[in-house]
């Protein structure tokens, strides 16, 4: 069996694998770093469960190939909170109560993340276009666009309270 050799900067740790060519990077991040926030949902890029930021921009993780990314920085939801404290963004989604199950979520915080990041003053629409690519099957997405306004307005959205931030491209 052929392999290839994944060195990627995820969530500010450099980490290496040995993986056949073609290793989806969400197999990547969940089998072999043990980083299960992604989740493989659609596994045709429809649903963006599996959205994590590569380079500063959102990749559906179950369409990227692992070596795809070698040498680029990931992250994922896991990167964006200590043990501690949740990212600002994470505290306005449960001051919300925006998400039910959280199959959604970590895909869904992560677009609010890259918007908040490139825009930190979206409207409503903005807010909108910037979901449209993460599906959600228990609850409406008014209390997630609220929870992006709250933190819109509070000015913390590009916060980083969490261990990295992927750099932008």
């Amino acid at each position: 069996m052929t392999s290839v050799t994944v060195t990627i900067n995820v969530n500010g740790e450099s980490r290496t694998a040995s993986v056949a060519p073609e290793t989806t990077l969400l197999r990547l991040l969940r089998e072999n770093f043990n980083l299960t926030g992604a989740k493989l949902g659609c596994d045709v890029g429809d649903c963006g469960a599996c959205t994590v930021i590569v380079d500063g921009k959102l990749v559906n993780s179950c369409l990227m190939l692992a070596g795809q990314a070698d040498g680029r920085d990931v992250l994922t939801i896991e990167g964006l909170a200590t043990m501690d404290r949740l990212h600002p963004i994470q505290k306005a989604f449960e001051d919300k109560g925006s998400l039910q199950c959280g199959f959604c979520g970590p895909g869904i915080i992560m677009s609010a993340k890259a918007l908040l990041d490139e825009n930190p003053n979206p409207s409503v629409h903005e807010i909108r276009d910037a979901l449209a690519g993460n599906l959600c099957r228990c609850t409406g997405y008014t209390k997630m666009i609220e929870a992006i306004q709250a933190i819109a307005r509070a000015g913390a959205g590009t916060a980083t309270s969490g261990q990295a931030t992927a750099k932008s491209a």
